[in-house]
């Protein structure tokens, strides 16, 4: 069983993979094979030509944010190059409908198409069956993203965010 980490929200516990990656938008990165490579999550890797591959799915903090998430749409298609923060998709859900940004820069290269048909994955299991794309990029791109200790971080602030949001305090 592996370690996790929680971070209360309110009357909610979300809990946290500690050896997941991390990305400030709320999505997790794990990595997955690339084809004729093993399995390396080391974004320190010091080739130029090395790649690494992450599959990447929505936190639950992110997860308790939207609550009941219903539908999912994707703008963009496997292969398609990636800029950090681009709008590649749409979520919607009981509480919000947002737009999803890519959590680096890379190539596209799966979309799990059980979580585009049944986007209710995500609420029942966001850090398994629920992964949503997996992306292609170099260790310098990968750099960006955050261990659990930093996401750990994050959240405290992005939290207090949340809270100010709901409660229509945005901008105070």
């Amino acid at each position: 069983m592996s370690e996790t980490f929680t971070f209360a929200m309110g009357e909610f516990d979300a809990e946290f993979p500690t050896h997941f990656l991390y990305n400030k938008n709320h999505m997790w990165a794990l990595p997955s094979v690339a084809p004729g490579q093993e399995i390396s999550g080391d974004a320190s890797q010091s080739s130029a030509e090395a790649k690494l591959r992450f599959r990447f799915g929505l936190t639950a903090y992110a997860v308790r944010l939207l609550q009941d998430v219903y539908f999912l749409e994707w703008i963009v298609e496997p292969l398609a190059t990636l800029t950090s923060r681009m709008t590649i998709g749409s979520i919607e859900s009981k509480k919000a409908e947002s737009d999803l940004f890519s959590p680096i820069a890379g190539t596209l290269t799966a979309i799990n198409d059980d979580v585009l048909q049944d986007p209710s994955l995500i609420n029942a299991d966001p850090y398994g069956a629920a992964w949503m794309i997996e992306i292609e990029t170099t260790p310098e791109d990968a750099s960006a993203l955050l261990t659990s200790e930093q996401y750990a971080e994050h959240l405290i602030e992005a939290w207090q965010v949340a809270q100010r949001t709901i409660k229509g305090q945005a901008n105070t």
